[in-house]
C-alpha cells in the first residue's frame, strides 16, 4: 500500500532508507514518545524495521515531505495489531517537521485506508500525558477519550508514565455505497 496526499507520500520501508531512518528518529525526544523505540536507535534498529515482513492489511508507513528536492523522510504512520486483536494507531515525526501538520495530513489518508479498504472497525491509540500536541492530533483526527489515565512503557523511559487512550469508531463516517439493483 501507498498513499500520497498535497505534500507528502506515505509508503512502506525499504531497505535503502535505512540511514534516513537513523537520522530522522535518533532523538530521545521521539523515542521517550514511542513504546517500542530504543534510545539511541542505530544502523541495526533501523535495517530490523525496513526488513519487517507486511502483509496486504497492514499499513506501516514511512512519511517522506515533498520538498524543493528530493523527498525527505520525517516520519512513520502504522496501525499495528495487538494481542487481543485490538489495532492500535500511532505515528511519529522528527522534530524538523513539528507544527506543520504533517501528522494531521498524514492520519487522514492512514484512517481514510482503514475506513475504505482494510476489514476494521475501531482504531485504538494512545498518548503520553507528557506529549499533549499529540492528542491534540488524535482529536482533530476523530479520536475521542477512551477510560481514565493509564500506565505505560516505553523503552526509552526508565519507569512507565501515565497515558491517555483514545478511539476512533471506523463505521462513524463510513459512506453509504450505491449500489445497482
Amino acid at each position: 500500500m501507498f498513499a500520497r496526499t498535497q505534500r507528502l507520500t506515505l509508503r512502506p520501508a525499504w531497505p535503502e532508507d535505512a540511514p534516513a531512518l537513523v537520522h530522522a528518529i535518533n532523538h530521545e525526544v521521539i523515542a521517550r514518545m514511542l513504546m517500542r523505540v530504543p534510545h539511541p536507535y542505530d544502523t541495526a534498529d533501523a535495517d530490523a524495521f525496513c526488513a519487517l515482513p507486511r502483509g496486504p492489511h497492514e499499513p506501516r508507513f514511512l512519511i517522506f515531505a515533498h520538498t524543493a528536492g528530493a523527498p525527505a523522510l520525517i516520519g512513520g504512520i502504522a496501525i499495528d495489531e495487538l494481542d487481543g486483536g485490538d489495532m492500535l494507531f500511532g505515528y511519529w515525526l522528527t522534530p524538523a517537521a513539528w507544527g506543520r501538520g504533517y501528522a494531521t495530513e498524514a492520519g487522514r489518508a492512514v484512517i481514510d485506508m482503514a475506513r475504505h479498504a482494510l476489514p476494521l472497525r475501531q482504531l485504538n491509540a494512545w498518548h503520553f500525558a507528557d506529549n499533549p500536541a499529540s492528542g491534540a492530533v488524535l482529536r482533530k483526527l476523530g479520536f475521542r477519550a477512551s477510560g481514565g489515565p493509564t500506565m505505560r512503557r516505553s523503552i526509552a523511559r526508565a519507569t512507565p508514565a501515565e497515558a491517555v487512550s483514545y478511539v476512533l469508531d471506523l463505521e462513524d463516517d463510513r459512506p453509504m455505497m450505491a449500489i445497482a439493483a
